[in-house]
């Protein structure tokens, strides 16, 4: 499978709706300064928009979240993405938590640097668009 190239990342359509919902938490915010009469709606507004921002932000800037090929792997996040060769990627496993009564699946990679510094990525469903158990044998697949 040389030359194939995957990537994940977050839902279009969630990110969409997190900038939507922190258009909306802004303009609470506004509403409840510009009225001054409930600090504590206040205070919910302002949480709910610095929250929202932060994760469309995040779901923007992090795309593709995860990218394979024949070189290795390559994680995205808010400030750039990190290059992981297929030589320094010790492991690639879904892991089974069990979360709010419900069981779920993580994807976890160990890796390591050049200098010894050891690393575990985790990634959800809500990182990858899809499932954990589906990715991890297609990243097994790519693994030379």
């Amino acid at each position: 499978m040389s030359g194939s190239v995957r990537e994940w990342s977050p839902a279009p359509g969630l990110v969409g709706c997190a900038w939507i919902g922190a258009v909306a938490a802004a303009a609470w915010f506004v509403a409840g300064w510009a009225a001054a009469t409930d600090p504590v709606g206040l205070l919910m507004a302002g949480v709910a928009a610095v929250g929202l921002i932060t994760l469309a932000v995040f779901g923007t800037r992090a795309r593709p979240r995860l990218r394979v090929d024949a070189d290795g792997l390559t994680v995205g996040g808010v400030f750039g993405s990190r290059h992981h060769p297929w030589p320094f990627v010790q492991d690639v496993r879904v892991l089974q938590v069990r979360r709010l009564g419900r069981r779920t699946s993580m994807l976890e990679v160990d890796t390591v640097s050049a200098t010894g510094d050891e690393r575990l990525l985790v990634f959800g469903r809500l990182d990858l668009a899809a499932d954990p158990e589906d990715v991890a044998p297609q990243i097994r697949a790519l693994r030379p």
